[in-house]
């Protein structure tokens, strides 16, 4: 089960917790999309258990459009640039 809680001073953190399933996917497409532009969007992924290969694709097109992935555990990073996506430097 994945829980979501929403940060905001200014910027916008999503605090991540537990298993990001396939069906978890929409949920958080919906949230960002109900975010306002020009404003920084982070994903606290220190909490994460478990992905699965639909959510490692979201991830890796999050990152894609500037959203920071902050304390990514290792296997995640891992799996993200195993599938051949490139994370851009900030």
């Amino acid at each position: 089960m994945l829980m979501i809680q929403r940060l905001a001073d200014g910027n916008v953190c999503f605090s991540l917790s537990g298993r990001i399933e396939a069906e978890d996917v929409p949920e958080l497409e919906r949230l960002l999309g109900l975010e306002a532009g020009g404003q920084e969007v982070a994903f606290e992924m220190g909490e994460v258990t478990l992905v699965c290969r639909e959510a490692v694709n979201f991830l890796a097109r999050c990152e894609a459009k500037n959203i920071k992935l902050e304390n990514c555990p290792a296997y995640i990073r891992e799996w993200i640039d195993a599938e051949g996506y490139t994370r851009q430097e900030r």
